[in-house]
């Protein structure tokens, strides 16, 4: 997990470019979904981290989002995940 104030635009570029991060969150709401998610882009940057895959986001204990991972999230809610 890498959190976005704590890393710089141009690492952050560059990670993103090589394939390390694949996944945004808010770390306050728990809460994972895709880089391009509309709600995803609205969170502060100081609440917003970074994941390789969703197993690592689930293994530090967030959920899917409900807006841009519909499937994921149902299935985390009917305790699917």
């Amino acid at each position: 997990m890498i959190q976005h104030h704590k890393i710089s635009d141009s690492e952050l570029h560059s990670k993103l470019k090589n394939g390390e991060i694949c996944f945004g969150g808010n770390q306050k709401l728990k809460i994972y979904g895709t880089l391009n998610c509309s709600s995803g882009k609205r969170m502060k940057r100081e609440n917003r981290v970074f994941f390789s895959s969703k197993h690592e986001a689930r293994e530090k204990g967030f959920r899917p989002c409900g807006h841009c991972m519909k499937t994921d999230y149902q299935n985390w809610k009917n305790g699917l995940i």
